[in-house]
């Protein structure tokens, strides 16, 4: 990976209200968080948390009322839509719970779309080295109807790393998936962090698939509530999230 940005991202002091006046939600309140390059970090809690507002906020999806989102180095604050789009275009990986991929094209054309998007002309080898990296070499020119979930799922995961982002950024990534095939999934994004330098940040309501970050953040409220570093197995990450569930 060419980024060597110690925290590809950091949220200072974010808050996000829905809405105005008295009915306003403050999906989050004053969030501060580091994630270290390289690392795997699972975003979990309760229904309503804050969780997927923190995603959207730190991808440069979403803006925030208050506070400042900086992504490689880049405060997204100051940016306009155009150099938004650039900067998610560019640094950003994305991966949804329902893959998003366009039926009509192959595998190999889905994971070359952001590079022809981006007015690059997309070099074979290169889409045929993110499609090996998820293990997909032989999938190159099926269509998504033709594969199996998990397998839409890796040529997602392809899809957003061919462009080396800063980080990728996973939203409930086995959340379509049967459990044999979410470990396979997780065991995927684990082998890019760990052997390729990526940066992960993975919401997910799942303890098992938490349990394969390097770090647990637990939000309730709009608030972090626990931040969990090292390893932990899934009881412990569940017992901790049941602890936050009973208090919410």
């Amino acid at each position: 990976m060419p980024n060597q940005t110690p925290h590809p991202v950091v949220l200072d002091s974010v808050t996000r209200l829905h809405g105005t006046g008295e009915r306003a939600v403050r999906a989050l309140d004053g969030v501060s968080l580091r994630f270290a390059r390289a690392t795997m970090t699972a975003v979990m809690g309760p229904s309503g948390s804050g969780k997927t507002t923190l995603l959207h906020c730190a991808a440069g999806l979403d803006r925030p009322t208050e506070g400042r989102v900086v992504v490689d180095g880049t405060d997204l604050t100051g940016l306009d839509e155009h150099a938004l789009t650039l900067l998610r275009r560019d640094r950003i990986g994305v991966v949804f719970q329902a893959f998003n991929l366009v039926s009509a094209l192959t595998a190999a054309q889905n994971v070359a779309l952001p590079l022809r998007l981006a007015g690059r002309r997309p070099d074979p080898g290169q889409v045929a080295d993110a499609l090996a990296r998820v293990g997909l070499a032989d999938r190159a020119g099926h269509r998504p109807g033709a594969l199996s979930g998990g397998q839409q799922q890796r040529v997602a995961i392809a899809r957003a790393v061919i462009v080396e982002p800063a980080v990728l950024f996973a939203d409930e990534p086995t959340g379509a998936l049967d459990t044999g095939t979410s470990r396979a999934v997780l065991a995927l994004l684990r082998e890019l962090v760990d052997r390729h330098g990526q940066t992960v940040i993975m919401v997910t309501h799942d303890p098992a698939a938490a349990a394969w970050a390097d770090r647990v953040v637990l939000l309730a409220d709009g608030r972090v509530a626990d931040d969990l570093d090292g390893r932990h197995d899934a009881p412990a990450i569940a017992r901790r999230m049941a602890d936050l569930e009973v208090t919410a």
